[in-house]
């Protein structure tokens, strides 16, 4: 029984975009900001994740 690569590339993303939709939910950025990136990690799955990585509300 193997995995395919595309699926558990697949999973991954998943799994990141939770972790980022769940820390921008618990920063201190404010309600339209956090509504525009978690819109944006769910449109863009990878870009938005990569996006958020780098410009993302902290803390």
């Amino acid at each position: 029984m193997s995995i395919e690569v595309g699926g558990l590339f697949g999973l991954i993303l998943l799994i990141l975009n939770v972790y980022a939709v769940v820390k921008i939910v618990q920063s201190r950025a404010d309600t339209a900001a956090k509504v525009l990136w978690i819109v944006l990690i769910l449109l863009l799955p990878v870009v938005g994740l990569i996006l958020w990585a780098l410009f993302g509300p902290k803390g």
